[in-house]
């Protein structure tokens, strides 16, 4: 396996001068493809900030940010939008479903904004929703969903391009613990088939199913265990 992420004395001030916030403090980082790793702590640790950045959603202060070799650190907004779309799968907490689609048309909506051709992404989307066993929900909104349900057509949307990056913020927070499950097992069963999986929670049990812990804490990496 490759280094897939590596993260070199990364700041992110806010408020840089006598109020400054560091919400993160000088982290280092290193993650290898096919891991599947939980970052863990609590509110205001930074563990959100991090998650923006190691999803390209924002850019440090100070330091450098390696993805796949590519320093993505100093990328223009149009360049971290492609990164994203080629690498990176979202999920999260609050599913981010488009209320008058349906699950397939949720799944397929990202593939329209990239470009793939209709067949092709009436191909990819019942794939991904079949993988997350929702064969027979296709055709239903989310109003018409249990909260597990409209997360795993979140998942769907989330891997229907095959990216080799699904990062998961607090993928279970909005759930019980019967869905929780079932979400978790989905996570893990992408990670076997070759996925980096990268888990943001501040649920204790929910980090201890990844093979690998980062603790987070005042934008500090206060523990890294494998699990």
């Amino acid at each position: 396996m490759g280094i897939l992420i590596d993260i070199r004395d990364i700041c992110k001030i806010y408020n840089p001068g006598e109020n400054e916030v560091r919400a993160l403090d000088h982290v280092d980082l290193t993650i290898e493809e096919n891991e599947f790793v939980a970052i863990i702590g609590q509110s205001g640790s930074g563990k959100s900030t991090l998650m923006n950045m190691l999803g390209c959603l924002d850019t440090p202060t100070s330091g450098t940010y390696m993805l796949h070799g590519q320093d993505v650190s100093c990328l223009s907004d149009d360049e971290l939008s492609d990164i994203r779309n080629k690498e990176i799968g979202f999920i999260f907490q609050g599913f981010n479903l488009i209320q008058n689609l349906t699950a397939l048309e949720n799944v397929e909506l990202p593939l329209i904004y990239r470009g793939v051709s209709r067949k092709e992404r009436l191909s990819l989307s019942q794939t991904a929703l079949s993988k997350v066993g929702l064969d027979g929900r296709k055709t239903h909104k989310p109003s018409e969903m249990s909260g597990g349900q409209q997360q795993r057509v979140a998942i769907a949307r989330a891997i229907a391009q095959a990216p080799p990056v699904i990062l998961a913020d607090e993928p279970t927070g909005n759930l019980d613990s019967g869905s929780s499950r079932e979400i978790m097992d989905i996570l893990k069963k992408l990670h076997e088939e070759g996925r980096t999986v990268i888990l943001i929670t501040h649920d204790n049990d929910i980090a201890a199913q990844a093979r690998r812990v980062i603790k987070i804490k005042d934008g500090r990496v206060v523990q890294d265990s494998a699990g």
